[in-house]
């Protein structure tokens, strides 16, 4: 017989535990709720044209067509989620033309997230395409580790991994293959 009451008890114990975490549920709900703060951007802009200007020159112009800019959140960043198309100028006026699909840029580390079908050329016709691409505002600088084809005067290569200037002057390439010419 006292095997008989050990085990009713369990029956009883799983209707128990199941109305319990069935009458949380409403109240969990409502909780997530009361801690869920919605992320809208300070400003939304549509068909922006922005001019970048230094020591009275212009050092850069960036077109958009949709830009959302959150500055409101602890880390702030502007969105630019149709893609950018921008135009550096050097001191000496040659200019690189960037374009990508996405971006996305962090004020608090001048870093630019370029991303989708990302497009760099110069002047002097030099060319990189890659996925994705990351610009150091303060250096100057880009820099990836994805796939990229990199083409100009000496040939085409590919490679994955590269750095460079903004003027495509200074260039480290990792990983790299493909015909090109030296100078040695």
């Amino acid at each position: 017989m006292n095997l008989l009451k050990k085990y009713s008890v369990i029956p009883g114990l799983v209707i128990f535990i199941t109305m319990f975490f069935l009458g949380c549920e409403g109240n969990f709900k409502d909780v997530q709720r009361s801690n869920f703060v919605e992320f809208v951007p300070a400003s939304d802009a549509d068909n922006v044209n922005i001019k970048y200007t230094d020591s009275g020159l212009i050092s850069g112009i960036l077109i958009s067509p949709k830009m959302l800019d959150y500055s409101n959140v602890s880390f702030p960043f502007t969105d630019f989620p149709k893609g950018i198309d921008v135009t550096l100028y050097d001191k000496k006026r040659k200019r690189t033309y960037v374009r990508a699909n996405y971006a996305i840029s962090y004020k608090q580390t001048s870093v630019i997230d370029l991303q989708g079908k990302v497009k760099i050329t110069t002047d002097d016709g030099q060319m990189l395409e890659t996925e994705q691409l990351y610009f150091d505002q303060k250096n100057e600088w880009f820099y990836t580790e994805r796939k990229f084809k990199f083409t100009d005067a000496k040939g085409v290569s590919y490679g994955q991994g590269i750095d460079f200037s903004k003027d495509f002057k200074i260039i480290n390439s990792q990983r790299i293959n493909g015909e090109i010419e030296t100078e040695e």
